[in-house]
């Protein structure tokens, strides 16, 4: 398999929000199909699927290049400038670069968030160390400077990306074939008129950027601004645009890309004749990849620091309470029988260095007890000794009998899950009581993402095609539920509901609305909080994972749903509020 001559470097999947479309296991499919080296991902101001993508690309023998593409502010990240939101491409070149990119991506959700999360200089001053920096598409601060003929202004901010990035900023090229797309229309029709514009911004972008890279000597680099994987898919993301946006497809006066179906993930050959005037901006995307060097531990678990006394492990002030909470439910004198289960668990436990996650749980049930709050542990916990001695459990496993392997064993990859019901109302006060703790930097609750389900897609696609609400709204009514309540795909539901099926075959509306509904089906659609999970770090918590307001802006999450924040080892506490449990206090 030869390898390709080109790299794509700014890229959008289903993370840019309604507005990218691959989904990353599709995205890793077609990067080795063209056999392409590495791929990087830059996502608009978040690095939500970094973690998935670098474990799939791994996995495929692809190098993953984490990145995302930055809102900057040209003034101050604080001031609240709607316009003052510039693009800027972000890429982690070493480990170093991957922590700072963490940092920037949280600042701009937690500091400068006005309409999007934004930076500033001085931020990228703090934590440039460790990135490649490309100026950014058209909508990046030095195009939009010379677009608007403020040349010296440009060179202003360049000096400035220079002193920051020193030889790790690029001059970024976009070709979007703007002129080509316009000839698709009649010359007097207003989307003919906006292509042409764009098109003469592009160019005379292009000769600014040109000239400032002469002048500085900065070296050029190609890139597409890849928001879908073909062609035809363009009018499928134009939808996923339309859906965030609240527009119909046939509004003229709104954010279009489906007039110039030109960003999609081209091929190197594509890239090479897009650039054959300037091969050595095609060149420096390998140049770029080949120094890039992360290697992310994953699968090591990094517990919060518990206050332990002097000269003693973990373990060893584990057994002693455990041992404590024995005799005082037993008996001062234990049997052999409950000697024996109570060393068992703990030598695995210990051995597996789980001690600190017990402490750590009994410690948030005895402020819960000290404090009135009615708490209830679910699961295969109860079938542990351990926790039932801790008071972390209420169930005494030798009496009913409990396994504790179903609970922990050896063989076991991941750590204990010990699932701790609430009362809904005092819930805040143990997560507050975490951070007071264990520090407000180090905690944060886990992300999830919404994602288009079957009905929703069928619903939305149809609005924002101009059917009337109907239409769609007939559609998706015939779409049954699946097993046990959880939502069923458009393509099962074709295959087993009859009247689906005859709407499909029969109705030219409902075959276009459930065709497109279902190359949206899926796609993660928005953040919110994850119903129980918390997560509590030995450092900063943006040391693992960036962070940023949930969308009512009252809780800081993680940008790593679950499954992420769990491989890059952070431990997980499960605290489920419960109005029965309100209720019952």
């Amino acid at each position: 398999m030869s390898r390709s001559k080109f790299v794509h470097l700014h890229l959008h999947t289903e993370y840019s929000l309604l507005d990218g479309l691959p989904m990353i296991k599709e995205l890793v499919e077609k990067v080795k199909r063209l056999s392409m080296p590495a791929v990087a991902i830059t996502d608009h101001g978040n690095m939500y699927g970094i973690i998935e993508f670098y474990q799939q690309a791994l996995a495929n023998d692809i190098k993953p290049i984490l990145g995302s593409e930055i809102y900057l502010s040209a003034t101050d990240r604080k001031q609240k400038k709607a316009k003052d939101a510039f693009h800027l491409t972000l890429l982690a070149q070493n480990y170093q670069g991957y922590k700072n990119l963490m940092k920037i991506v949280s600042i701009g959700y937690l500091e400068g968030f006005y309409y999007r999360p934004r930076v500033d200089l001085e931020v990228l001053a703090k934590y440039g160390q460790g990135l490649i920096a490309l100026s950014g598409c058209g909508s990046s601060l030095l195009n939009r400077l010379l677009v608007d003929d403020k040349f010296d202004k440009a060179r202003e901010y360049l000096n400035r990306f220079l002193e920051i990035f020193k030889d790790n900023f690029y001059i970024e090229l976009q070709r979007h074939h703007n002129d080509l797309a316009a000839k698709n229309f009649d010359a007097n029709s207003q989307i003919y008129q906006r292509l042409i514009q764009l098109h003469q911004q592009e160019v005379r972008a292009e000769k600014g950027l040109l000239k400032l890279a002469k002048e500085f000597g900065v070296p050029l680099v190609a890139t597409n601004d890849v928001h879908y994987l073909d062609p035809d898919h363009a009018k499928v993301q134009d939808i996923l645009v339309c859906i965030q946006t609240g527009r119909k497809v046939d509004e003229v006066n709104r954010l279009r890309m489906l007039d110039n179906p030109d960003y999609y993930f081209k091929s190197a050959d594509e890239m090479i004749k897009d650039f054959n005037d300037l091969p050595e901006a095609v060149n420096n995307t390998l140049k770029i990849a080949d120094s890039v060097d992360i290697k992310i531990t994953l699968g090591q678990w990094f517990f919060p620091k518990f206050k332990l006394p002097p000269r003693k492990t973990a373990g060893e002030v584990l057994k002693e309470k455990v041992y404590q909470g024995a005799r005082k439910i037993y008996s001062t004198s234990l049997s052999q029988e409950i000697k024996k289960r109570l060393d068992y668990e703990l030598n695995i436990i210990d051995t597996k260095g789980y001690s600190a996650y017990f402490l750590i749980v009994q410690d948030m049930v005895l402020f819960a007890k000290k404090n009135n709050i009615i708490t209830n542990t679910r699961g295969s916990a109860a079938g542990s000794l351990v926790a039932y001695c801790l008071g972390i459990s209420s169930v005494d496993p030798l009496k009913f009998q409990l396994p504790f392997e179903r609970f922990l064993n050896p063989y076991r990859p991941l750590p204990p899950d010990i699932d701790l019901d609430v009362s809904d109302i005092d819930r805040e006060k143990i997560i507050n009581y975490l951070a007071i703790k264990y520090g407000e930097e180090k905690e944060a609750q886990i992300c999830t993402f919404g994602r288009m389900l079957a009905r929703a897609s069928v619903r939305d696609v149809g609005r924002v095609l101009g059917y009337p609400y109907s239409v769609p709204d007939k559609l998706a009514k015939l779409i049954p539920f699946g097993s046990q309540g959880f939502p069923m795909t458009i393509k099962q539901a074709l295959e087993i509901s009859q009247p689906l099926k005859a709407e499909y075959d029969s109705n030219s509306q409902a075959k276009e609305i459930l065709d497109l509904a279902q190359k949206v089906e899926g796609r993660a659609r928005h953040i919110s909080v994850h119903a129980a999970a918390v997560v509590v770090a030995p450092t900063e918590i943006t040391d693992f994972t960036p962070v940023q307001y949930d969308p009512n802006g009252s809780v800081i999450i993680t940008q790593y749903e679950m499954h992420a924040s769990e491989a890059v080892g952070l431990i997980k506490f499960d605290l489920l509020g419960l109005t029965n449990l309100s209720i019952l206090g």
